[in-house]
């Protein structure tokens, strides 16, 4: 099947580790551009480090990528009164919503035949609540959502051998300022150890 014959996916990146073994994974079925939209990462300095580094891995590997304007007081907008939700919790259902709203919006745009997220890729996130963001998006845009379980059959392990390979910059939060708290108390507490 040739490059042209090959539905045309619109990929959800959240960062340049998440996002290698999604397209590894993809390429060979489908047209894959990359579209790189998280207002909820901060501060924003993590927000272009991110970017960044997707921007230059995609030019490595000489795949499109969208980055639209980051519009984090419209993210901040969305989950207030949710700023103490735990991780996996509401906001999170919240953030995922409003990623792959936009997402599935300018793939229609676009002309794209389906999207899909690297979202479900990490074990950090709960994949049903991925999945039932991505199929409302779909719904309302009428799209197809591609809901596909990327950590499955070792997609997580393969996304960290990417990383080492390309030498990407890692994080060690998911990205919005709520969760860099959560991750900075979990540090705090393991450094003191238990009592």
């Amino acid at each position: 099947m040739s490059t042209d014959d090959k539905p045309r996916l619109l990929l959800h990146v959240c960062c340049a580790p998440c996002a290698g073994a999604c397209l590894e994974r993809l390429r060979s079925d489908y047209q894959v551009t990359l579209f790189f939209y998280n207002p909820n990462i901060h501060p924003v300095a993590e927000y272009r480090a991110r970017a960044e580094e997707v921007r230059r891995w995609a030019a490595q590997e000489g795949v499109t990528l969208i980055i639209p304007d980051y519009d984090a007081p419209r993210w901040f907008e969305l989950v207030k009164g949710h700023e103490t939700d735990p991780e996996k919790g509401p906001r999170c259902a919240i953030c995922f919503r409003m990623r792959l709203t936009e997402t599935a919006r300018v793939a229609v745009e676009g002309a794209f035949e389906l999207f899909a997220t690297t979202l479900t890729i990490s074990p950090h996130k709960v994949t049903n609540m991925v999945f039932r963001a991505g199929q409302a998006a779909a719904k309302e845009h009428g799209i197809k959502f591609l809901a596909q379980d990327f950590k499955k059959q070792g997609g997580f392990q393969r996304s960290l051998e990417i990383s080492r390979q390309y030498g990407f910059y890692r994080q060690d939060y998911c990205g919005c300022i709520f969760s860099r708290r959560e991750a900075e108390q979990r540090r705090r507490a393991k450094e003191k150890g238990p009592r």
